[in-house]
């Protein structure tokens, strides 16, 4: 069973984040609900589910690369139905590019996961593959000595490689029919031979991964294409924390967010911070002038946030008052990572003011006892 759901997972990170029709001059809308092939599709209003259509039988070659089985597409939203396992079924949405990597966000129901691709060296790899990863941080600049190969060039039928633990990958056909509900595709198979299982990929060009399936025994587990959005953003909701310093109660306020590819996380959770609910009688706890500088987790699990110097030049509050700005921003940014240190620092410096002295290393903690709220 173990095996079983790792190999779940594995076919979770073979996911494209492309939705360019493979026919370019014309897309077609489809609906969230029925199954649709692409010679029934019907218009829905926006975001567009988009069904690519099938192509003729693809001339793969060595001159074919994998960019075009594997493009880097933004605000893309793959939808994929399962079959054999609860978990088979997710969504991809694409948070982040770059020329050589794309990092996705994929959510099967019980959890979501930043996996970050590359594409180097005619090889396709996974590179990150973090669970339970609910907040948003740009993970395709981080330094990776190795990761998994999922497809190799030349595109052709035999191409064959080994993974680090033995396993044996390889091109199996070139021009597979594959039926979904997105269409019927000519896709390239990719075989992976395990001691008890076998999993066969299927991509399709200009679109990506059209179908998995994982076979071990009399099991078989599926996850196949069944829609394709265009210019959707991701949308979270966020608890922001603000100080009433009248009954020295900290409120919060659930805000929901909308977040494009290659957004700033922390630029949009700044300007957010600045408007102040109304009817609450809470205050400000960024100044119009603070900035966010930077923001991220690292690998012990606290939350590292730097400010710009108006964070205290502009506070203008009295040491009880300034205690509670400061808890309002942990529990903020730490509930959204989902931590509980936060390490705050000004110009890259400790938290020093004229009331409140911290040690370098020195963290705050989320406390959201006696929190009240707002919504």
């Amino acid at each position: 069973m173990k095996k079983l759901f790792t190999i779940i997972g594995l076919c979770c990170s073979l996911i494209l984040c492309s939705c360019q029709s493979t026919t370019p001059t014309s897309s077609t809308n489809v609906s969230a609900n029925p199954v649709v092939t692409a010679s029934n599709a019907t218009a829905t209003a926006t975001p567009a589910a988009t069904t690519p259509q099938a192509t003729a039988t693809p001339n793969t070659s060595s001159s074919q690369t994998i960019a075009s089985y594997y493009p880097f597409n933004s605000n893309k939203k793959y939808t994929y139905e399962g079959s054999g396992n609860e978990y088979a079924a997710y969504t991809v949405y694409t948070d982040y590019t770059t020329a050589t990597r794309v990092q996705f966000r994929v959510n099967n129901g019980g959890t979501e996961v930043a996996k970050v691709m590359e594409i180097s060296n005619g090889e396709l790899k996974v590179l990150i593959n973090k669970a339970e990863c609910y907040y948003r941080e740009n993970f395709t600049t981080t330094k990776v000595a190795t990761g998994e190969v999922l497809l190799k060039e030349p595109l052709v039928k035999g191409t064959t490689w080994t993974l680090s633990d033995g396993t044996k990958r390889y091109i199996s056909n070139v021009a597979v029919s594959v039926t979904t509900p997105a269409g019927v595709f000519n896709a390239i198979e990719v075989t992976t031979e395990y001691a008890d299982s076998t999993t066969l990929d299927y991509y399709a060009q200009n679109v990506g991964l059209v179908k998995s399936v994982f076979k071990s025994g009399d099991t078989e587990i599926s996850s196949t294409l069944s829609k394709i959005e265009s210019n959707v953003k991701l949308t979270q909701t966020i608890k922001f924390y603000y100080p009433n310093i009248n009954d020295d109660k900290i409120y919060y306020v659930s805000k929901q967010f909308s977040f494009k590819t290659n957004d700033t996380t922390r630029t949009i959770l700044e300007t957010a911070y600045k408007t102040v609910p109304t009817g609450l009688g809470v205050g400000k706890v960024l100044s119009t002038n603070t900035k966010i500088k930077s923001l991220y987790l690292n690998s012990s699990g606290i939350l590292y946030v730097d400010f710009s110097k108006e964070l205290v030049s502009e506070m203008n509050a009295g040491s009880g008052y300034e205690s509670m700005i400061l808890q309002s921003i942990t529990n903020t940014l730490g509930g959204y990572y989902g931590v509980e240190k936060v390490y705050i620092t000004v110009e890259g410096n400790s938290y020093s003011s004229g009331h409140i002295y911290m040690k370098t290393g020195e963290t705050f903690k989320v406390n959201l006892s006696g929190t009240v709220s707002g919504d």
